[in-house]
């Protein structure tokens, strides 16, 4: 596959908002339906060239046929859609907006998934609002970041000034699952108060709970409820703090649910200036910006049923899974100064999802450096050039491959070394942040991990590796976290590590023409190659597994987040964690091999 010559926005620097974004929306819901083989549109179909290009042509158990436009892609899937259309082959009718492809891909679906349908189409909608805000707020808020933070987002430095890279990253569509930027239920006045793409700041809200009634490990940030207006409370209850959204919707009906109804006591004062991080439900302390808190939201996103609550027993768990990242960093030297990691050893929770939270705090140091979320690199600064071009200006000598090339030498590595110690994180582009500064020896580089819990771990791996050290099944809520071998650690690193943090950026620096795609593409093999080497690759050693099942594979698992997510209940997708449901897709490390 050829990739298109650079344009001359893209050869200057610059990116250019879409002319449709219905279009644009439209193109992205085709691709994950296409590439997640939704009612049979990948495996039922076959290419049929005509004049204007390639079409799949699906048959349908009626009279009719459903003809779909589509170009080479490579990435998770071997087509992508063309136009924004799908054509009805009988009548020549173009159906040109998602409720009409989705309404015609019902028809051919089972009565039981009709709701999925029903609510993606929704989401589609929530989404394309979402979109157009911020099409229309676009230049009124990059204003505002440069005003406040300054021109160049490679000057923006320490904890405040990676809060205002989450607000550009936040107004990036998802690699891979196309609804990414819409929010279930909140409307264009809450996006603005309290979404982070506005960068905005707002007061949370409190509620006193009895002691007795809260599980609470280490100490967390919070005045006393005299403080917040709550007389003769501060002996026997604890302020724990909620998202004012939390408190304006489902706050009372979860007070009721977990059995403290007339116990639990909502603040009448609000205390406490927050900015909302890329995670909207996790926001930093306006005072203190290496301080997060992490709050539960009743909103979905990435899928209906990708709530935003927190589950009590997430906490514990990824307090146990940083401890586990620290020891295993403690052991291999290389990473000791090169691997930073939040601490997220203090929460609380009151045994409910929406009356929990979570404190972060980033580890010191960071006041004179970049840290900026993998998920902002490919995202528009104000100016309209790329973060990734003004942190390649500035650290790189104006060279974006050299910045990648960096970035995956590292986190290639270290992920890979997880692996042999039978580790595999969920650690996306929102979880992965680039720590930037210079030295007197040149540009540094270091990876700052946060949001640990959600990984796959191979127990036996892991006592070969720890001993005694290694957590046993007891030590984990989530009983998904142990599994039985590599398969589930090998699709979870091929998923999120290899497709979400590398491949995204080889397939979109060639989108925005910096790099033809196959030397994109034979840098990222090269940098794995070279982690998976370290590992050895004798029989049954990790480095032949992440060999066998990665870099030279047929083909890779694909997440599908569409299916899992919202068009089937899990009963139907039989998705035990719709974050780690797959299909296959092709494996674009072995082009040019």
């Amino acid at each position: 596959m050829t990739v298109p010559a650079a344009s001359a926005a893209a050869r200057a620097g610059t990116t250019t908002g879409p002319a449709d974004a219905g279009g644009e929306l439209l193109l992205r819901v085709l691709s994950a339906l296409l590439r997640e083989d939704v009612v049979g549109l990948r495996s039922r179909s076959r290419a049929v060239e005509q004049a204007d290009g390639t079409w799949l042509r699906l048959e349908t158990p009626g009279p009719d046929a459903l003809m779909l436009p589509v170009r080479e892609d490579g990435f998770q899937c071997a087509w992508a859609a063309r136009e924004p259309l799908m054509r009805r082959e009988s009548d020549g009718t173009d159906l040109r907006d998602t409720d009409a492809v989705l309404g015609e891909l019902r028809t051919l679906a089972p009565p039981v998934d009709h709701g999925g349908f029903d609510a993606f189409a929704e989401e589609c909608r929530q989404t394309l609002a979402t979109v157009r805000l911020h099409e229309a707020t676009e230049e009124e808020v990059l204003r505002a970041l440069a005003e406040r933070h300054g021109a160049d987002p490679a000057d923006w430095t320490g904890p405040s000034g990676g809060l205002a890279l989450d607000a550009l990253a936040a107004r990036l569509d998802h690699p891979v699952y196309p609804t990414a930027r819409g929010r279930s239920g909140l409307t264009d006045a809450a996006l603005r108060a309290y979404a982070p793409e506005f960068h905005p700041r707002f007061a949370l809200r409190w509620l006193a709970v009895p002691r007795e009634a809260l599980t609470a490990v280490g100490p967390l940030p919070g005045p006393t409820p005299s403080a917040l207006g709550l007389s003769g409370l501060d002996d026997s209850h604890a302020a724990l703090p909620v998202h004012p959204l939390t408190a304006a919707g489902p706050l009372a009906e979860a007070v009721r649910a977990a059995g403290l109804d007339g116990l639990a006591v909502p603040a009448p004062l609000a205390h406490g200036d927050v900015i909302p991080t890329l995670s909207m439900r996790t926001v930093a302390l306006a005072a203190r910006p290496d301080v997060h808190l992490k709050l539960p939201l009743a909103t979905s996103t990435l899928g209906r049923l990708n709530r935003r609550t927190i589950k009590p027993g997430t906490l514990a768990d990824g307090a146990a899974v940083q401890r586990l990242l620290q020891a295993v960093t403690a052991r291999e030297p290389r990473f000791r100064d090169t691997v930073l990691h939040a601490d997220e050893s203090c929460f609380a929770h009151a045994g409910h999802e929406l009356l929990a939270v979570l404190r972060r705090r980033q580890p010191p140091g960071l006041d004179g450096c970049v840290v900026v979320p993998l998920a902002a690199l490919l995202a528009r600064a104000p100016g309209g050039r790329l973060v990734v071009d003004h942190l390649a200006d500035r650290f790189h000598g104006g060279d974006p491959l050299a910045l990648l090339d960096a970035v995956l030498e590292l986190l290639l590595d270290f992920q890979a070394t997880l692996f042999a110690y039978g580790i595999a994180l969920e650690s996306h582009q929102q979880n992965v942040s680039l720590v930037l500064d210079a030295t007197g020896g040149g540009p540094r580089l270091r990876l700052l991990l946060k949001d640990n819990d959600g990984p796959r771990i191979n127990g036996a791996r892991l006592r070969a590796a720890l001993g005694a050290d290694a957590p046993g099944p007891g030590d984990f809520d989530d009983c998904r976290i142990l599994a039985d071998g590599d398969g589930p650690l090998a699709d979870l690193f091929t998923t999120v590590t290899v497709h979400l943090c590398a491949g995204a950026y080889a397939f979109g620096l060639a989108r925005h023409g910096r790099a033809p795609l196959v030397r994109l593409l034979r840098l990222v093999r090269d940098r794995l190659a070279e982690a998976v080497e370290r590992l050895g690759t004798g029989p049954g050693e990790p480095g032949a597994v992440l060999r066998a099942r990665v870099l030279d594979a047929p083909v890779l698992p694909v997440k599908a987040m569409v299916t899992a997510g919202t068009l089937l209940a899990k009963e139907r997708s039989g998705a035990s964690d719709i974050n780690k449901h797959y299909t296959t897709g092709p494996n674009y490390l072995l082009r040019g091999v």
